[in-house]
């Protein structure tokens, strides 16, 4: 009898459900020859995304030689990457010491240490920028390694390893338009990437926040601060949404399409929404980033 083989955690990463909107906007929809999809991330084993490149980014680096099991890892984040990470160091034997701005909610924080991770609050006030610093600091004074998912190429190239082929292929090859959060910019970037070598056609949407809103998981970063994976080149077109309409579509999903997914998710269909309402015979994916039960404690959904 042949022996049974038996998954590993980090071998669930990745083939995440491709699913169709259903009810909302439908006959909109449907008149105008549209389909509407969405990415659930939130199936990966630590909830998100960025499950993706947390493990890429330390296991290439185990692989070069950069790091080793027993090493200290340091990370600036605002909630799914560090979330992530402490589960890859988890299971591949490393400290993880993680920064992040202290408004950020509170399953966030709990997650992390959940898997050992070791915590450090900086103030709303110094904001991710200043968890960047700290953590550059941390490392100059020789307290652990950086492996920097704003610069790291290891970041993007998961996604254009594993998500953009899984878009092309569960669309059949269909895809129109991507719709993404834009945070540390792997996903959009390693996704471009690999749709506009298969089809340059496809047209690829940034969402960022407007001026004033607070959308975890969107950024719009002043230019000194601006992830150096990003390329301009990638992204055809980058549209805003306001927190409210975030927050608004965040309740939408979950009640009228049973996807619980985050803020930043739902800021992405409403610009998937809105480019819907321009266009006609188009296959529109945008990524639920996480699941909405990393939110609770916001109050944005139903107490």
């Amino acid at each position: 009898m042949n022996p049974i083989q038996y998954m590993t955690v980090d071998q669930t990463i990745g083939r995440t459900p491709l699913v169709r909107l259903q009810r909302i906007e439908e006959q909109d929809n449907a008149r105008r020859g549209n389909v509407l999809l969405a990415k659930l991330e939130g199936n990966n084993p630590a909830g998100s995304v960025k499950d993706r490149p947390a493990l890429a980014m330390i296991a290439r680096a185990e692989a070069r030689g950069d790091i080793r099991p027993g090493d200290t890892l340091i990370e600036a984040t605002s909630g799914n990457t560090g979330i992530a990470l402490a589960m890859a160091a988890a299971i591949r034997g490393y400290r993880m010491v993680l920064i992040m701005p202290d408004n950020l909610s509170v399953e966030r924080r709990q997650s992390m240490k959940a898997y050992g991770a070791e915590l450090i609050l900086v103030s709303k006030a110094e904001g991710m920028e200043g968890a960047r610093d700290l953590a550059d600091r941390m490392q100059a004074e020789g307290r652990g390694r950086v492996l920097d998912q704003f610069a790291n190429d290891d970041n993007w190239a998961a996604h254009y390893e594993s998500t953009g082929p899984e878009i092309w292929d569960d669309t059949g090859g269909r895809v129109t338009h991507f719709v993404s959060a834009m945070g540390t910019t792997g996903t959009i970037t390693g996704v471009s990437r690999y749709l506009k070598e298969r089809n340059p056609g496809v047209v690829i949407v940034g969402a960022q926040p407007t001026d004033g809103s607070s959308i975890p998981g969107i950024r719009k970063w002043p230019e000194a601060y601006m992830p150096k994976i990003y390329s301009h080149a990638l992204v055809d077109r980058i549209e805003e949404v306001t927190q409210s309409d975030a927050e608004e579509m965040a309740r939408r999903l979950a009640a009228e399409e049973g996807i619980f997914g985050g803020i930043s998710a739902a800021g992405a269909c409403c610009i998937a929404l809105r480019i819907a309402r321009e266009v006609e015979n188009a296959t529109i994916v945008f990524v639920v980033c996480d699941r909405g039960d990393r939110y609770l404690s916001t109050g944005v959904f139903p107490g």
